[in-house]
């Protein structure tokens, strides 16, 4: 039985998609689960796995497409299968591309075959060398079978647009520990042209308010350290602060329903889960992989589910249920020092929290100084869902939690 492959909704306000490549050929064979496309939303790069066995067939989504949500850009066929009905061509994506053909238009597109199109083959070593040098595979003549567009064809195409630059305006793609030098534009990549664009609008859109609390991480340090011996023996995998952290803050949420509520047009929705994601740096710039249902969840489970998020995350592999649902994300730049700091909210979201680092400082104790790890927490919340008291509230117990984590651990 053919199975319809289409542009999914890896969120709730996505509206189009952007196919950004292909993993599986048109006629090869697809197994259920195999990675099949990488799409591309306002939030991330994402592999989206294939519906269904069978051929891949009647791909009308090429690269570089923007494509509405729910269209059918391929098909997944028994062999002599032919689809049930023809997929519409499809370039732009566009609504008003469909939109403005009439009702015989569009009867006749489905019933007219459409030109062939010329498929842009590239090797996945290309791929992710183009996207490094900042190569433009579209420019490009491959040397592989069938045109198919190799890494020395970029490494070549590379070399020559270095030489080129000696008498140009240079432009660099993002990279690493990479230095420009005067003069020098750093172009960006998907992820970074993606959190630009994301923050920006967050920034200018949504009415930010700041609670800060400093508090004693001692108890939290002790429970960490208990902890993370245990989860490590039990399950191999290191449980950090960070888990910890997810862990009671899904439970404070828990608690203060608005917190962990997102604004739509029609107003506050409340949400039945607690999903806490969490903002990780990839190279390019930052991604914010979800926990689902972390206030049920116990410290090794968010601790291995963590650590296969920010796998996935540095090597480009996030699945759509990766990154949608979040409800609250906590952003943490303890482990780079950094003592204070506040966070752009990722919208639908209310709030997130910034973490500081944990660091010894003298405190008042009964009267008299002591040293004490302390840490600085940061809540930015949305002002259209949670107003300061809230916003307060919510701090103080999570306060009470960070000092006495076995009572919120329970």
């Amino acid at each position: 039985m053919a199975v319809s492959v289409v542009m999914p909704a890896l969120e709730m306000a996505q509206e189009t998609g952007k196919v950004i490549s292909w993993r599986k050929r048109e006629g090869e064979q697809v197994a259920k689960g195999e990675p099949l496309l990488e799409v591309e939303t306002d939030k991330a790069v994402v592999e989206v796995e294939s519906p269904g066995d069978g051929i891949l067939s009647s791909v009308s989504a090429r690269e570089g497409a923007v494509i509405p949500v729910g269209q059918t850009i391929a098909w997944l066929l028994a062999p002599g299968e032919a689809p049930p009905i023809a997929t519409v061509p499809t370039q732009t994506g566009r609504r008003t591309d469909s939109a403005s053909a009439g009702a015989g238009a569009a009867s006749a597109s489905v019933n007219t075959p459409a030109p062939p199109a010329t498929e842009l083959r590239v090797s996945p070593k290309a791929r992710r060398l183009a996207r490094e040098h900042g190569v433009d595979v579209t420019r490009l003549r491959g040397s592989g079978p069938g045109g198919e567009i190799l890494a020395e064809d970029i490494l070549q195409a590379a070399k020559g647009a270095g030489a080129a630059a000696a008498t140009a305006p240079a432009v660099m793609p993002a990279a690493e520990n990479s230095q420009p030098t005067a003069g020098q534009i750093e172009s960006l990549g998907t992820v970074g042209r993606l959190m630009a664009a994301r923050t920006a609008q967050s920034w200018t859109t949504v009415p930010h308010f700041f609670v800060t609390r400093d508090v004693d991480a001692g108890g939290l340090l002790e429970v960490h350290a208990r902890v993370s011996v245990e989860v490590e023996r039990a399950q191999g995998v290191k449980a950090t602060l960070t888990d910890l952290l997810v862990a009671l803050v899904a439970r404070v949420l828990a608690k203060h329903p608005r917190m962990n509520a997102s604004w739509a047009a029609e107003g506050i929705r409340h949400n039945p889960e607690v999903n806490v994601a969490i903002a990780v740096a990839v190279e390019e710039g930052v991604v914010a992989p979800v926990l689902h249902k972390a206030n049920l969840s116990k410290i090794g489970e968010i601790a291995m589910r963590r650590r296969e998020l920010a796998e996935r995350a540095k090597s480009s592999r996030l699945q759509p249920a990766d990154i949608t649902g979040g409800t609250f994300t906590i952003s943490n730049l303890g482990m780079y020092n950094v003592d204070a700091f506040t966070a752009i909210i990722v919208p639908p979201q209310a709030g997130i929290l910034a973490v500081g680092r944990a660091t010894d400082r003298v405190i008042a104790v009964d009267g008299k100084p002591a040293v004490r790890p302390m840490m600085t927490l940061t809540l930015s919340t949305d002002h259209r869902v949670a107003d300061g008291a809230r916003a307060a509230l919510f701090m103080n117990d999570l306060v009470d939690a960070i000092r006495e984590p076995k009572k919120w651990l329970e």
